[in-house]
């Protein structure tokens, strides 16, 4: 990496200009394309939710259809927290930090948005207390939330090293994995999954990486995936 900087192009400004310009013309292209996938996920059918959930969470016990908040839409970030753990993951934590300040605005446009995790609600209010965050944040332990939008494997999917995680059947690797689901609710109350994301599907969630996309090293991470990610308390400044 250091190298290839070290030889990279350097040109007088009418140069830069112009290789910028015909650059712009690109990134609009890609602004426009983007616009258009945006507009198809919106047009995905919906599926009617029928069953049940129940979470536990700073209000006690609430349904899904109660996380709205009074509010039509409903954004659930699948936080990676097994009960068996004493922390949430690093990486979903990276992601709140991301979030944890926006919902105030989302708010404003008839958005709700919470996290979601398998373990207790007092590990997850003591790990949030710790980490800063204001977001809300409920318990789905003993539902089969986690299970039916395929974010919690149980024991025999790891030991086969086959469950569905991201639309198709994989080694999941951990008990948790990351996700983000959306969800309607119409006039009479009746709730609707719209759309979920996984895995890189939610990259575009994580406003750091579109900053480090913008600096001559990028996101220099080697082909490794995020290695380099601590919880924001665990960095040697």
């Amino acid at each position: 990496m250091a190298d290839r900087l070290e030889q990279h192009k350097v040109v007088a400004h009418d140069a830069w200009l112009e290789a910028r310009k015909q650059f712009l013309a690109r990134e609009k292209d890609f602004t426009r394309l983007r616009d258009q996938l945006s507009q198809a996920r919106r047009d995905l059918p919906w599926e009617r939710v029928d069953k049940r959930y129940v979470f536990e969470g700073p209000n006690g016990q609430e349904t899904l259809p109660d996380l709205f908040d009074g509010r039509s839409q409903l954004i659930v970030y699948h936080f990676m927290f097994d009960p068996d753990w004493e922390e949430g993951c690093p990486h979903c934590s990276r992601w709140a930090d991301n979030f944890n300040g926006i919902i105030v605005h989302l708010n404003q446009r008839d958005v709700t948005m919470v996290a979601v995790s398998r373990a207790a609600y007092a590990k997850l209010a003591a790990y949030k207390k710790r980490m800063g965050w204001s977001f809300k944040w409920v318990s789905s332990s003993g539902t089969d939330f986690n299970f039916d939008y395929h974010v919690s494997f149980r024991p025999d999917e790891l030991a086969r090293k086959s469950a569905v995680y991201n639309f198709t059947v994989q080694d999941p690797g951990v008990s948790e994995r990351e996700g983000v689901s959306v969800f309607y609710k119409d006039p009479r109350g009746s709730v609707f999954h719209t759309y979920s994301a996984y895995a890189r599907g939610i990259d575009m969630l994580n406003v750091d990486y579109h900053y480090l996309d913008l600096v001559p090293k990028g996101r220099d991470e080697g082909g490794e995936g995020p290695f380099w990610v601590r919880r924001h308390d665990e960095y040697r400044r």
